[in-house]
């Protein structure tokens, strides 16, 4: 599976011109003549930033939620990379709601129906780690459930394992890399999704932070 998930991110990276950037660098130089007689290279009229922000949106969630922390890091970033990472927005699909309700009936042990008095199958919300639902407490204490999307985790290890394969070779054969302190950042980037994944902890957070009441979370 690893793999073909590493194909996968090497072909659109080259699909959208990412080898260029790298390829530019005054080590990498002599490799540039290869690259650019690889067949389907696509015509790059686009600004290198938005090809950036296009490529990670074709990788998928957990890619488009690393450049969303990128945006907040500024001081690793060349302005225009910068300004259009702020234009990616983490829109996924939701998961069918009988999964939804599966999960919750496997966490509980029981139907939902005997764990709320109101639970509303649509998702009002759905982002790359999990989706949310609305539901109300058996004495009317309206609640948001929050529930991992299935086999989230592994995807994440996948994708992390090979950030972090990434970060190690770009900081070994570009000059930048050990500056922009590469495996560092996806370090940060892996404890945030961890955090993410402990549904628990972000429910005490809730409360304490708000005063909203949070269902126990599911996963």
């Amino acid at each position: 599976m690893r793999f073909f998930r590493l194909l996968k991110i090497i072909l659109i990276a080259y699909r959208f011109g990412l080898d260029e950037i790298l390829l530019d660098q005054i080590r990498l130089r002599a490799l540039k003549v290869f690259s650019l007689l690889l067949p389907f290279r696509s015509k790059l009229k686009q600004p290198r930033a938005v090809r950036l922000r296009l490529a990670l949106e074709a990788l998928g969630p957990i890619f488009i939620k690393f450049g969303q922390m990128l945006f907040t890091r500024r001081d690793l970033l060349a302005q225009d990379f910068a300004d259009e990472l702020a234009f990616l927005q983490d829109r996924v699909p939701p998961f069918p709601s009988g999964q939804a309700v599966k999960i919750l009936e496997t966490v509980y042990g029981k139907p939902v129906s005997e764990v709320f008095s109101e639970f509303d199958i649509t998702p009002v919300a759905s982002a790359c780690v999990a989706q949310v639902h609305f539901a109300v407490l058996p004495d009317g204490t309206r609640a948001a459930v929050k529930i991992l999307r299935p086999t989230i985790a592994p995807v994440i290890a996948h994708d992390i394992a090979l950030m972090e394969t990434g970060a190690w070779l770009l900081e070994s054969i570009w000059p930048d890399g050990k500056r922009l302190k590469l495996r560092e950042v996806v370090a940060e980037f892996a404890r945030h999704l961890d955090d993410e994944l402990d549904l628990i902890r972000e429910a005490a957070n809730c409360r304490r932070c708000t005063g909203i009441t949070a269902t126990r979370k599911s996963w």
